[in-house]
This record gives C-alpha cells, sequence and structure tokens, in this order.
C-alpha cells in the first residue's frame, strides 16, 4: 500500500449516482536513460505524473544516474473528468528550465490493461504539439447571400463560443487565442480571435464568416448549393494558441471539423475535444529513450443512492455474530478473491464506521488461534485476521504514528550521519565503532519513542490488542508469554518497523528515502523488530539474527530493563482499562504544503496580490508561514473556520482557487493543481465540521470593486448566495464513504461470482457426502455447510439485485447521453468506446 494523498470528490449525475475514480499506483524505476551530451553522462532525474496536461505528483530527485530507482508510492481520488494519465521522466537543470526526456501516456480506457501488475513501459518523445487538454465550443452554418451583381452565393459561418479546461503554461492560466481557417485543396483562408488575458475557460464569442464560390455555378442554378464533390474537400481546422509576447506562442490543440457535417442540416452546434496537431500522427522511428517501470490500478465506482446497499450493507454488518465466524458475508468475501488484499479495506473500514469492528476481528482471531499448534507461531502467517488487523492500525494509527515516530525519523533522515556496521557493506574512510554508536543512538531514540507512547495509542487500537491477549492466553493457558506476543507481533513488528522502514509510506516523509537513509532505516528496524519481540527467554531473540555483525550490536541491548520497558508498554496499550489522559491533546499536523494565498486586506495600504506560502493544517489551528520552518504570519483557529469552498476560476482568473471562511474575511488560496485543491477542501472541511457557527450559505466568487461578482451585492457583509457543501460532522481519523465501501464490495462480490456458486455446491456436497473433500473445493473454509449455504444465498440475492440497478442505470444514461455535448465532446475516444459498448450490450439484450 503506498503513500496516500487522499481527497475525496464525486461527479454526480441527476440521478443521484456518485462517480468516484481514483488512482493507485508505484513509479518503481527508469533504465536505459539517453544519457546528457559530454564528458559527464550521468543524469539528475526524477518523475512526475499528470492527469492530461495537469502535474498532480512527483518524486525526488534521484542524482547522477541513468537507471534511478525512485520506489515511490502514490494514491489519490480523481477530481475531474482526463483523457490520458501520463508519467514524465524530466533531467534536472540549473540554470534553465528542466528537460524532458521521455514520457508514458495511458489512455484511460487502457488503464484497465494494466491494472494492478508491474510493466515496463517504453519511453515516448515528448512532443509540444502532442501537449493537449480541453475542447472548444463550436457553431456553424451556411448563410445563402446575394452579392452586388444579383448572383446567389453561400456563405459558411463559423462561431468560436468558448473553451473550457486549457491547461496551465509555466503554472500560469492561458493567454488564449484561437486561429480558424477554412482549407480546401486551393484555398487556406485564417482567421483570428482576440487573446483572452489569464483564463483557461476562455469565452470568445466571435463569428467569423467564409465565402465558398465556385466558377459557373452562379448561371446554372437559381439556388445556390454546395455541390457534394466539394463538401467533401473543404474543412474548418480551429487551432488554440497560449499569446507568448516576447517568446513563441504555445499550441494548445486543434480540432478539424469537415464542411460535409452541413450537407443534411444547414446547421450544426457541438463541443470538441482538442486534439494533437496533426492528429498527433507521426512517421519517423524514434530513438531509444529508456523505459519506465510502473505498477498503476485505476478504479471507478458508480456509488448508487443509500437505499439500494441496504441489504447488502445490513448482512455485512451481521457478520460478527454469526455462528460459526466461517460462515459469514464479510469471510467468504475473504475467502472467495483470489488476493485478500482486495477485500480487506472496504470491509474494515465499513465495519469501522458502524462500530462492528472490533467483534469480527475477536472472532477471525479466534478462528485463527484454534489452528494454530504453537505459541512460538503465534499470528505469524497473512491471513484474514491478520490483514484485517494491520489494516486497522494503518487507518486508525495514523496521528498515533506521526506524533509517536515523525520528529525521530525526520532527525535521522535530515542529519544522515554513517550507521553502515557490516563489515563487506563499509566505505574507505568509515569507522565502525563510529558507525555502530550513531545507529546505537537513533535506535535508542526510536525505541524510547515507542514505549512512551502508549498514552498516545488509540482505544480501538487497544481494544483489539485486548481481545487477542485475552484470546491468546485462552488458548495457551500455560504460556505465560503469548499474552504478550500475540500484540508484539502486530505493534512492533507490522506497525513500528514496518513504519521505520518505510516512513514514506505512512506520510511520515514526503518521499522513498536515499540509498544511504534506506539502510540506515532497515537497521534501525531489524533491531526495534527483536527489542520488541517476545520470547521466554531474551537470549532468545539473539537468534533471530542470521548476521553477525547484527549480532554483536544486539549485545548493547541486552538488558533486564529493555524487556520490563517492553512488557510495561505491551502491558498499557492492551489493558482493559481507561488510559488517564494528561488533559493536554498533543497537536497533530494533518496537511501542509505549498501554496499562493491572496493578500487578505488586513492593511489598509498595500497591494492585494498573490504570494507563495508554506500552509500549515494541525488539529487546532490553520496556520501560514514564509516558508517551511519559519514562524506563522497568521494563525486561524480552527473554531474560527465557518465554511471552506471552491472558488470560482473567474474571480482572479486562476484555477484550483478555494476560500476559507472566517467571521471577518475570507482566506483566498490557489493550490498548485486538482487533486491538491480538492484534499485541503476536503480535509479542512472535516476539521471544521463540528464548528457551532458554521454557514449554511457563502459567496462563491468574491468580493472586488465593490460587489460580489457572483451576485452583485454590494454589501460586503452580505448573506451568501449559493448553499454550502459538506455532510454531517465525522471523524476526521475515521471518514468513511458507507455506500462507497459497499459498492467496492459488491463489485468484489460479482466479479467473484462463480466462485460464489463454487462454494454453494461445496456446501451440498459436504452436507450429503461426508467422505473426503474434492479437490476443486479444498480452497473453501466451510465449517458449517447450512449455515454457510443461507448466507450465500442472502449474498448472491443482494448482489443481483444491485446489478440490475446498475443495468438499468447504464441504459438510461445510454438513452440520455448526447455526442457533441460538454460532457461528451466529439473526439473523446473513451466515450466512442463507451458508446460501442453500450450499443453490443442494448442488441444483445435485444
Amino acid at each position: 500500500v503506498g503513500a496516500e494523498l487522499t481527497c475525496t470528490m464525486a461527479e454526480e449525475d441527476e440521478t443521484g449516482i456518485r462517480i468516484l475514480q481514483s488512482l493507485r499506483g508505484k513509479i518503481c524505476e527508469a533504465k536505459n536513460l539517453v544519457p546528457c551530451p559530454g564528458p559527464n553522462r550521468m543524469r539528475d532525474c526524477f518523475c512526475t505524473v499528470s492527469l492530461d496536461q495537469e502535474e498532480v505528483f512527483r518524486t525526488k530527485v534521484f542524482e547522477k544516474s541513468l537507471s534511478p530507482f525512485y520506489g515511490e508510492d502514490f494514491y489519490f481520488e480523481i477530481p475531474r473528468p482526463f483523457q490520458y494519465l501520463s508519467f514524465y521522466v524530466y533531467a534536472k537543470s540549473v540554470f534553465q528550465r528542466d528537460l524532458p526526456v521521455g514520457k508514458v501516456a495511458i489512455r484511460k480506457d487502457d488503464l484497465c490493461k494494466f491494472s494492478g501488475k508491474e510493466h515496463w513501459f517504453s519511453l515516448q518523445p515528448v512532443d509540444p504539439n502532442s501537449e493537449v487538454q480541453g475542447k472548444v465550443h463550436l457553431e456553424m452554418k451556411l448563410n445563402e447571400l446575394i452579392t452586388d451583381n444579383g448572383s446567389v452565393c453561400q456563405q459558411l459561418v463559423v462561431r468560436i463560443i468558448e473553451c473550457q479546461g486549457l491547461p496551465l503554461v509555466n503554472g500560469q492560466s492561458c493567454d488564449a487565442y484561437a486561429t480558424v481557417s477554412l482549407i480546401g485543396p486551393a484555398r487556406s483562408d485564417q482567421k483570428k480571435t482576440k487573446v483572452k488575458k489569464k483564463t483557461s475557460n476562455p469565452q470568445f464569442e466571435e463569428t467569423f464568416y467564409f465565402e465558398v464560390t465556385r466558377s459557373s455555378s452562379y448561371t446554372k442554378k437559381s439556388q445556390f448549393q454546395v455541390e457534394e464533390e466539394d463538401i467533401e474537400k473543404l474543412e474548418i481546422k480551429v487551432d488554440l494558441w497560449n499569446n507568448g509576447n516576447l517568446v513563441q506562442d504555445v499550441f494548445l490543440g486543434e480540432t478539424r471539423v469537415s464542411v460535409k457535417i452541413l450537407r443534411n442540416d444547414s446547421s450544426h452546434r457541438a463541443w470538441y475535444l482538442l486534439q494533437p496537431k496533426d492528429n498527433g500522427n507521426k512517421t519517423s522511428k524514434t530513438d531509444d529513450l529508456g523505459s519506465l517501470r510502473l505498477n498503476v490500478t485505476y478504479t471507478e465506482d458508480n456509488v448508487l443512492p443509500s437505499i439500494y446497499y441496504i441489504s447488502l450493507r445490513d448482512l455485512l454488518l451481521k457478520s460478527p455474530d454469526v455462528k460459526p465466524i466461517s460462515a459469514s458475508a464479510a469471510h467468504i468475501l475473504g475467502d472467495i478473491c483470489r488476493e485478500r488484499y482486495e477485500a480487506v479495506l472496504p470491509v474494515v473500514r465499513l465495519l469501522l464506521h458502524h462500530n462492528r469492528l472490533v467483534p469480527f476481528v475477536s472472532a477471525i482471531a479466534a478462528l485463527e488461534l484454534e489452528q494454530t499448534q504453537e505459541a512460538n507461531t503465534i499470528f505469524r502467517g497473512n491471513s484474514l485476521a491478520t490483514r484485517c488487523i494491520d489494516d486497522t492500525m494503518k487507518i486508525v494509527g495514523k496521528s498515533y504514528l506521526t506524533v509517536t515516530l515523525k520528529p525521530v525519523l525526520d532527525e535521522i533522515c535530515d542529519s544522515n550521519k554513517t550507521c553502515e556496521i557490516d563489515p563487506v557493506r563499509l566505505k574507505e574512510g568509515d569507522n565502525v565503532e563510529v558507525n555502530k554508536e550513531n545507529l546505537h543512538q537513533y535506535v535508542q531514540k526510536v525505541f524510547n519513542s515507542i514505549i512512551q507512547s502508549s498514552m498516545s495509542c488509540p482505544t480501538l487500537m487497544c481494544d483489539v490488542f485486548n481481545s487477542l491477549r485475552q484470546l491468546a492466553t485462552k488458548r495457551f493457558p500455560d504460556d505465560p508469554h503469548v499474552q504478550y506476543s500475540a500484540v508484539s507481533s502486530f505493534v512492533f513488528l507490522r506497525f513500528f518497523a514496518v513504519a521505520v522502514l518505510s516512513p514514506h509510506s505512512f506520510h511520515l516523509r514526503a518521499h522513498h528515502p536515499d540509498a544511504d537513509v534506506s539502510r540506515t532505516l532497515t537497521l534501525i528496524s531489524k533491531t526495534i523488530q527483536t527489542l520488541g519481540s517476545w520470547g521466554s527467554l531474551s537470549k532468545n531473540k539473539l537468534s533471530s539474527f542470521k548476521e553477525s555483525y547484527m549480532y554483536d550490536f544486539f549485545k548493547s541491548f541486552q538488558e533486564e530493563k529493555c524487556i520490563e520497558e517492553v512488557k510495561k508498554f505491551l502491558d498499557e496499550i492492551s489493558s482493559n482499562e481507561s488510559k488517564e489522559s494528561s488533559g493536554v491533546e498533543e497537536s497533530v499536523v494533518h496537511k501542509e504544503g505549498e501554496v499562493h494565498k491572496r493578500a487578505q486586506g488586513r492593511k489598509r495600504i498595500g497591494k492585494k496580490n498573490f504570494k507563495k506560502r508554506w500552509l500549515r493544517l494541525s488539529t487546532r489551528e490553520l496556520s501560514y508561514h514564509k516558508a517551511k520552518g519559519k514562524d506563522a504570519l497568521c494563525i486561524i483557529p480552527i473554531k474560527n473556520i465557518l465554511a471552506v469552498e471552491k472558488l470560482e476560476e473567474s474571480a482572479f482568473n486562476r484555477k484550483n482557487m478555494f476560500q476559507v471562511i472566517q467571521p471577518e474575511r475570507a482566506l483566498y488560496i490557489q493550490a498548485n493543481n486538482c487533486v491538491e485543491a480538492r484534499d485541503w477542501i476536503d480535509i479542512l472541511t472535516k476539521v471544521s465540521q463540528c464548528n457551532n457557527k458554521r454557514l449554511a450559505t457563502y459567496h462563491p466568487s468574491a468580493y472586488l470593486n465593490g460587489h460580489w461578482l457572483c451576485c452583485k451585492v454590494s454589501a460586503d457583509n452580505a448573506p451568501g448566495c449559493t448553499p454550502c457543501t459538506g455532510g454531517l460532522p465525522a471523524n476526521i481519523q475515521l471518514d468513511v464513504d458507507g455506500d462507497r465501501e459497499t459498492e467496492r464490495i459488491y463489485s468484489l462480490f460479482s466479479t467473484y461470482m462463480n466462485k460464489l456458486e463454487k462454494m454453494q455446491e461445496a456446501c451440498g456436497s459436504k452436507s450429503v457426502y461426508d467422505g473426503p473433500e474434492q479437490e476443486e473445493y479444498s480452497s473453501f473454509v466451510i465449517d458449517d455447510p447450512q449455515e454457510t449455504y443461507k448466507t450465500l444465498k442472502l449474498i448472491t440475492s443482494a448482489v443481483h439485485r444491485l446489478e440490475q440497478e446498475h443495468a438499468q442505470y447504464k441504459r438510461d444514461k445510454f438513452k440520455k447521453t448526447k455526442y457533441g455535448s460538454q460532457e461528451h465532446p466529439i473526439g473523446d475516444k473513451s466515450f466512442q468506446c463507451y458508446i460501442r459498448q453500450q450499443s453490443e450490450c442494448s442488441t444483445y439484450s435485444i
């Protein structure tokens, strides 16, 4: 599971169905990149992820390599429609703009082909004429005119109405203009619109006229008509450009429309998707630019209104009460999925949301313990129980990890002291004794942070650990140590040690650490695992090290004090007694990053311009700073936030704007991209949802030049003109969309319907025939055939009902769909594919 850049956004149609898109993946490595010219052939490279032309993620720079290893995970919700997911490799440049080495561009429709598996992709050249994004709204018609000499001719009228979604150019909104050309075998007439400054959605509203003339046509016909052979050869070409002023204009995209579209209708109006120049056709063979190894999983959830999920959701929520637990819907889902991690996360989140997780985890842990023969192998495998507890800790323990480990990990990663103690790996000039001392200090700091953190451990994690402790003691009553090993196998081995090893995966660091720091973290993680593991005698721990140097190093920690500290910590986090709070809640940083902020106008004199600032959100306050680590320029207590909403682009001609509304004024902020903007809005909304004075309405645009741009009201304190978004108050740590999780579980059941049917057959076979199990049924866990069969019938019934609702939605959507509308512009290949699929489905159903 990768580092998460979480934000929530849904496109919702008039049926109330939410379309939620998300992307999870990993940028693994590049190899055989084109070397630099000159004697120093190595490059300093980084990789970016873009939705069309909008960058939404960037790795750190890997220095002096033609085969850089990144190892960086990403996860984010996709808050808008897109055509291509692209990965760019750039060579870092000190004195000029970073140089694109190559790219991998995957069409949205093709993402499913690569889902969940690593693939090597060849890098393609980055051609400025193919880097396009956006759509244009056109209207064309033929008018009949009588000329001064009385002859009849026709005039082609082309109206450029507007564009939407044009890309940022060098981080700024476009200064866009369009050229309109009528092209034929013997003509090429071109006209040009005015430049629209600083906007990604320019409103042109300009009309152009082209005379369509032919020799000897006027006398032959009293009514002029464009002849078919001429129509076939004429086309309108619209090019979008960014006005470069003193530098070269930048191509933004083109669309071509044949005039023959007017053959049967004298008027045509539609949206067109902008295409690469000459539709991106290139015949020349490109050089080998290298390749990029990626793992990408794209998910699209069509979430129905809540009422449709009641039967399946209730069936899943009853899982903890089903006897035996293997006959429950949640356990069956884990049983039939080929890779159980698919099923675990939505089940954990749904049960967590409805306070049903602890009894379910207890039940499946008890089932696993029944099958465990020796106490020293407790919870060793990758079972449904261990996966559920792992995911529970990751979801619930996010802030706990941040408070406990982030300060010490920041120190380790930033100071980067040499800690290598393997004689084989030592570099020239290294002193192994100094390295041992450095490593010992780091391990001691991490260890102390952990054992002193019991007061910060979330109550739900404590409840799970308490249940595990009691179950383990009941299963192995003669082993006094099993009550501790049951807890330490999770909290040390699967939680703290993993977070130390991969801090970027837990939001503790922004990027994957470099090779030296990564090696230090590996050594610390190994030692922490061993310090935290629970054996009957401390000398047993030494046998866990295969390497002699680790054996020698660990001897320095073999003190009774360490063992007692671990025992005390495990007692505290697995006790069923309520913890006494110190009364001071630890402030946790939820999110921070660079933004552009508009001056709030607190000073009478001074220009209200946009400035780069470091925005920081904690559990108590929102603050902005001149730079990271600097003192706060302004602090806004969370209780003073009345609403957090999008700001219309037209307010300041800037994309990705949002506003934090306070009693006296609004703070206007521009995020770096659409994902970041959505992320900030979501998390600010969540932390402020419980505020008593939250607004019911707001102004979607700014107050400028004496009035609100949205409603034109002149009073600056006028009530808002638009209802606020945002739902009911939610726990920031456990914010779960129950319907979305149930939809994902339905999708899994639907995908593995053949296994559900096989399982039903296995129940029947087991009930009738009590002999040796048939091989095809051996993978299923069936402790009670009758109870399992009953649950399976309820699952299939609920899944079939949801399948019918989804099929009806698709049919209704297909009927209402119009090609050339704003939602489905002409040239959208993904939509063309959808039309083809739906047509085939309609034909098949008929």
